[in-house]
């Protein structure tokens, strides 16, 4: 139906008008004919009727219609339009639009995501909980000026947020403007972990490379000085130089890795893996480290695929250092276990995927075993560094679970081996997997 009728539509040509009455002229001259046949109406009376009807039949009632479409769009919020929705919704980045009083008017699948409280046509300060945002909308409501916040989201990881509050002018219904609220949350979280990154490499390489550096030094003067001349000592010094360069640059690799892995700890991998395949690849690449500690391996692994959403390099590196962990420091045992349990219950009642590391060597004394996951904690440094151990590892596993959501399980009794478990958050709906 036309909003606004034209002045030709409403006096339009009286034969359309006629053609479009012709079946209510039709009845009721029919009508009227009978009613005078019978003698019940005088003919005079009779065409008096129908004039009548004739006259009714041939107003434009389109004039009606069209007042009431003026009057229907007069009522809808400007706002609340589908033009302002669809320009809320493409915003790239979590946007909610608020009216004066701080009632969501619209809001995108990114602010959805990020608060799932948010609800419109309901006050955001009961959705958005943080003192921060609180505060800052409160000045905005109250002030009409732009203001900013930065918030910390500890949910489901930490997270660094920033709030932008700009007021926007609207139209009403009556010709004038009001001022709406337009949130928009912008995540700050890769500039600070590039920030936290670069201190944290300063400070650990700082501290962990200067043993390698100084023995390195110090070797390289000795082969310059007394030790000129002398073959054997120059062969022992530069296998031992060997050593110390190999273990600073995994250290420095170890260093990167986990660096990269906090970077970015707040964006979970979506890609569906096959992680059986990935756990028979770590195997084969340590068959060699298993063959020179004199270790066997055996693995109770499911023939079906058994996928989550992960990032393959970082399940690779995850299971390498678990298995490269049980090879190295439970060696005496003789035997290393990697089993996988699809379905296993975990905690609050949602099922698991669990990869255990079992190995049956010396065991760790339970008072280490909260500190494990710290960098450069050892339970013992001269035996791990003789392992060739940066302190890394499990920290690096740590971080990684902590991306995919996960969660590591460490068990241990002293002379009787240690288990490691990787625990994975079992996938809703299972979709082809990347093998």
């Amino acid at each position: 139906m036309a909003i606004y009728d034209s002045p030709s539509s409403i006096f339009a040509p009286w034969q359309d008008r006629l053609r479009h009455a012709a079946i209510i002229l039709l009845v009721a001259a029919l009508a009227l004919s009978v009613t005078v046949a019978l003698g019940e109406l005088t003919l005079v009376r009779a065409c008096a009727v129908f004039i009548s009807i004739a006259a009714a039949a041939m107003v434009p009632w389109r004039l009606h219609d069209a007042a009431t479409s003026r009057e229907d769009v007069r009522g809808v919020n400007p706002v609340e339009t589908a033009a302002v929705s669809a320009v809320v919704a493409g915003m790239p980045d979590p946007a909610v639009l608020l009216d004066r009083a701080g009632r969501v008017i619209h809001l995108n699948a990114a602010a959805a995501q990020l608060a799932p409280a948010l609800r419109k046509n309901e006050l955001a300060q009961f959705a958005l909980r943080s003192p921060e945002i609180i505060t800052a909308l409160r000045e905005a409501i109250a002030s009409s000026e732009p203001r900013r916040a930065t918030y910390l989201d500890h949910v489901p990881v930490d997270r660094w947020m920033e709030l932008i509050i700009t007021p926007v002018p609207v139209p009403t219904l009556f010709g004038g403007t009001d001022k709406c609220m337009l949130m928009t949350f912008h995540d700050q979280t890769p500039l600070r972990r590039v920030e936290e990154m670069r201190a944290d490499f300063v400070a650990n390489a700082s501290h962990e490379l200067r043993t390698p550096l100084a023995a390195l030094s110090g070797f390289i003067d000795t082969l310059q000085g007394p030790a000129k001349e002398d073959a054997r000592a120059r062969e022992r010094f530069l296998g031992i130089m060997h050593t110390q360069a190999t273990r600073m640059a995994r250290l420095i690799d170890d260093l990167l890795s986990l660096s990269r892995v906090e970077l970015s700890a707040h964006v979970r991998p979506d890609t569906q893996i096959d992680i059986v395949p990935i756990v028979h690849q770590v195997v084969d690449g340590l068959e060699a480290l298993a063959s020179e500690r004199q270790v066997e391996i055996d693995m109770d692994l499911p023939e079906t695929p058994v996928t989550i959403a992960g990032d393959r390099e970082e399940l690779l590196r995850l299971f390498e250092n678990l298995i490269e962990n049980a090879l190295k420091y439970g060696a005496s045992g003789g035997r290393v276990i990697v089993s996988l349990t699809p379905g296993a219950a975990g905690g609050e009642g949602a099922q698991e995927i669990r990869i255990m590391v079992r190995d049956f060597g010396p065991g760790i004394a339970p008072e280490h075993l909260p500190r494990l996951t710290e960098r450069f904690y050892r339970v013992d440094v001269g035996d791990s560094r003789n392992q060739g151990g940066t302190g890394l590892g499990l920290s690096l596993v740590k971080h990684i679970l902590n991306r995919h959501r996960g969660r590591l399980l460490i068990e241990s009794v002293p002379n009787n081996g240690a288990t490691f478990t990787a625990c994975f958050p079992q996938p809703k709906t299972l979709l082809p997997a990347q093998s």
